[in-house]
């Protein structure tokens, strides 16, 4: 069982890596097969279908993320001490990410992207009213702050990008937009 396992999340982190690349659309089968130098019919004895890594591939994602983050929370001094170790945590990871990523979830795999909206609306939403709170308590923020609305808005920015709400051009990429967001947040909390 212990084999099947780690078979199936080769699998799982070599599609990941491609998605993360290339998005999601334009990795198929036989790129994920080609990419971890394995058969196609090996894939299929472990996932029924593309549709299942992706979903498969996307809680993994969202996991390892969540569990960094709180690890981040821990190791933090204080709330704006957290907030920073984030932002150098979201732009690595932002470099990472092809922006037809959200998109390709949204429009061809609803379950994934179900999942994604929940972690979105739960696990980082409660992560930023959580540092709000906290920075408010330490002094660091002011304290006349709605944490329930800002975490709203600093988390539908992340989604705004990725929806095409926001004009990613070759004089702005997609990071530097996101880095921006997140500065004019931070300056908005400070006291």
């Amino acid at each position: 069982m212990e084999e099947h396992d780690q078979h199936r999340d080769r699998i799982l982190q070599g599609a990941l890596e491609l998605f993360l690349k290339y998005g999601i659309r334009s990795v198929s089968m036989d790129d994920i097969a080609r990419h971890l130098s394995i058969s196609k019919k090996t894939i299929y004895q472990y996932f029924i279908d593309k549709d299942e890594i992706v979903t498969q591939a996307t809680l993994q994602y969202m996991n390892h993320t969540k569990g960094c983050i709180e690890e981040l929370a821990k190791n933090s001094k204080n709330a704006l001490d957290e907030l920073m170790r984030i932002q150098n945590f979201m732009r690595k990871n932002m470099l990472e990410l092809n922006t037809a990523l959200l998109f390709d979830l949204k429009k061809y795999h609803s379950k994934a992207y179900q999942g994604w909206v929940q972690h979105k609306n739960n696990d980082i939403r409660e992560s930023v009213v959580r540092n709000l709170k906290q920075g408010m308590e330490e002094g660091l923020f002011r304290n006349n702050l709605h944490p329930d609305i800002l975490a709203m808005l600093r988390v539908e920015s992340i989604q705004w990008l990725y929806d095409g709400n926001i004009p990613v051009t070759d004089k702005y990429r997609m990071i530097d937009i996101q880095v921006q967001m997140l500065d004019h947040f931070m300056y908005g909390l400070l006291t």
